[in-house]
């Protein structure tokens, strides 16, 4: 699916009937009865087909006037990753309003920092979110600052600080808007478990392969102890000084503990351990597009859930799933696009290089003759 537009309402339909996970944060159902928006995996009873209509983002439902399920809670679906490979100037700046871009700055300089002119970043977030930029980054505070009302201790003020609102009274009245009632009401205090810094529980497309993952970052030099990974936030680079913990939790969520003096630095530092250890992989996408190359079909088999670490600090000059480094796989990396990075790395796991690929492909030649 390349375009919003093309997506398939009674294909979405039948996903809510039988509430089916692949699909969760892959599209979100609006309740036109009730003005509500779902997860496809929500507990409620399914409203009748006339009812419903499906949009690709959280940001097109809101967009459309339409909130957020207090059961479902769409702030903990999985993060939207078959976007990710659709255009490379959407994902890129995905990753920049995640990051906190348009929560001080305007479209227009988004627009710039991306290469590309207002009118056409636009019209891209049109043709695969189906919404605006802002809109957009304003859902991405609004989801933000619902998990932190129900999994934290912060104060109303801390979370309106913490997710990127500019006052506590944008906050107020966004959330009066958006459910007809303060933010304070939506918190649950019996999900408020944790003191000592900021614990969020984020959410990742099954299955992770944990085990290459920290074996990557233990090479690289990162501080891993067991299946415990932690990083000294630094206010040059991150906005604010502390510490930042990350490890797996159950199937799905991984958890992430911020320690930091300034609350602004969260929306940042939660974007760059979403990087580094790519919760946004669409591993359903990535596996169907790369088998089909031969060579990599077994590969991808044997390690499904493998993924990309990412750098704390990253220009953002090219989406890392399509960086290449071996320029001796490019000719046949071509067909791999968008996912190249991915193909290059289930070659490394496999002990193989681009070399040996056209060793390979000499072979097969010689043979034939």
């Amino acid at each position: 699916m390349e375009n919003a537009s093309e997506l398939d309402q009674e294909a979405c339909y039948r996903a809510v009937l039988t509430r089916d996970a692949r699909f969760d944060g892959r599209f979100f159902g609006c309740v036109k009865t009730t003005g509500i928006y779902c997860r496809p995996v929500c507990p409620a009873r399914t409203p009748k087909r006339e009812n419903m209509v499906f949009v690709v983002s959280a940001a097109a439902a809101e967009e459309a006037g339409f909130r957020a399920c207090l059961r479902c809670r769409p702030e903990t679906a999985p993060d939207m990753g078959a976007w990710r490979g659709t255009s490379n100037t959407v994902s890129r700046a995905l990753a920049l309003i995640e990051a906190g871009a348009l929560d001080e700055g305007d479209v227009d300089g988004l627009a710039g920092r991306l290469g590309v002119g207002e009118r056409h970043l636009r019209r891209l977030f049109r043709q695969h979110l189906g919404a605006a930029p802002v809109s957009v980054a304003q859902t991405r505070r609004v989801l933000l600052a619902k998990a932190l009302i129900h999994q934290t201790n912060l104060s109303m003020a801390q979370a309106a600080l913490a997710s990127g609102f500019g006052s506590v009274r944008r906050f107020n009245e966004t959330f009066q808007a958006l459910y007809g009632r303060p933010p304070s009401a939506l918190r649950r205090r019996g999900e408020r478990v944790h003191e000592g810094g900021v614990r969020l529980s984020l959410s990742y497309r099954p299955p992770y392969d944990w085990a290459a993952m920290f074996t990557a970052l233990t090479a690289r030099g990162d501080t891993v102890e067991g299946r415990r990974w932690s990083r000294i936030l630094t206010r040059d680079v991150d906005g604010a000084g502390g510490t930042v913990t990350v490890e797996p939790a159950e199937t799905g969520r991984v958890s992430v503990c911020v320690e930091a003096d300034d609350l602004k630095a969260l929306p940042g530092v939660l974007a760059r351990v979403r990087r580094v250890f790519d919760l946004s992989a669409d591993p359903d996408a990535i596996g169907r597009d790369l088998s089909a190359d031969p060579v990599l079909r077994p590969l991808v088999a044997a390690q499904p859930g493998l993924r990309l670490p990412g750098d704390w600090i990253d220009d953002g000059a090219e989406a890392p799933n399509d960086r290449l480094d071996d320029e001796t796989l490019a000719g046949r990396a071509e067909a791999w696009r968008p996912w190249r990075a991915y193909g290059a790395l289930h070659l490394a796991c496999a002990g193989m290089s681009g070399a040996d690929l056209k060793t390979m492909e000499n072979d097969d030649a010689k043979r034939a003759a």
